[in-house]
């Protein structure tokens, strides 16, 4: 049985309609690798309602940071959407998750493709100075509807790279590619489809997949995820795991909200 934290909401940012993140003070004892999830929530008549959320902060900030949608209808997230400071959250004791970089095979370039709200591990991952450490270039590419909806946009463009201490690493090595598929951009167009034609690689300067050289991690739409795989699996890349670090690895965490 999963056994909980209780948390207190310290902030709350609403991105658009359907989009908003929180922070939540966290516990000294959660522990986590940058990547992973945990399962939170509230109680509903004196039962826990939780889901999985990626962390967004890095595993050595001392506030927790999630990202959601809004589900009018949605179990929980009809409930989270309209929590306010000082709120209480549950959060799992141990988290969870795949994504984390151990479970990939050692390589030059790292690829981080996302959509909606599962840039959530990714940001974790980019505010690792151990991502730098592992890989000469870091790709995260993140895929939404609108332009409204890229959320932390400013904060991977301005305020990453001034960072005090992992600033200049960002600088060189961090390629952040946003996307978007319904209104005028200057990138449009669906992971799947620029990853296919080239087009992704083609605007980052970078040569085309290889499994030799090349890892990638996953996050986002469970239609993206099946596409993906298949693109990948083209290019023979393998699914990694914990037990077996391979090319890319995929979080299956996120199909149902």
């Amino acid at each position: 049985m999963v056994s909980f934290n209780h948390e207190t909401v310290l902030g709350v940012q609403h991105w658009t309609n359907t989009l908003f993140s929180f922070t939540t003070t966290r516990n000294p004892a959660f522990r986590f690798e940058n990547g992973q999830f945990a399962m939170i929530g509230v109680k509903c008549n004196s039962t826990p309602l939780v889901r999985a959320y990626s962390m967004v902060s890095p595993n050595y900030t001392e506030q927790l940071e999630w990202l959601s949608i809004k589900v009018p209808d949605g179990p929980l997230t009809s409930r989270l959407q309209s929590v306010k400071v000082g709120d209480t959250i549950l959060v799992s004791k141990k988290p969870f998750g795949t994504l984390v970089i151990d479970n990939l095979s050692p390589g030059r370039r790292l690829y981080l493709l996302s959509t909606g709200t599962g840039l959530a591990p990714f940001m974790s991952i980019i505010g690792d100075p151990i991502t730098y450490e592992r890989f000469g270039s870091v790709v995260l590419v993140h895929s939404c509807r609108y332009v409204a909806e890229l959320a932390y946009a400013k904060r991977i463009k301005e305020e990453l790279p001034n960072h005090e201490f992992l600033g200049e690493l960002i600088k060189q090595k961090l390629i952040y590619f946003p996307t978007v598929t319904r209104e005028p951009f200057e990138n449009t167009g669906r992971i799947t489809d620029i990853v296919a034609c080239g087009e992704l690689f083609e605007k980052i300067a970078m040569p085309s997949l290889d499994p030799s050289v090349d890892r990638v991690m996953l996050c986002g739409n469970p239609n993206f995820i099946v596409d993906m795989r298949t693109i990948l699996e083209a290019f023979s890349f393998r699914e990694g795991s914990s037990n077996n670090p391979a090319e890319y690895l995929v979080e299956k965490a996120f199909a149902e909200r």
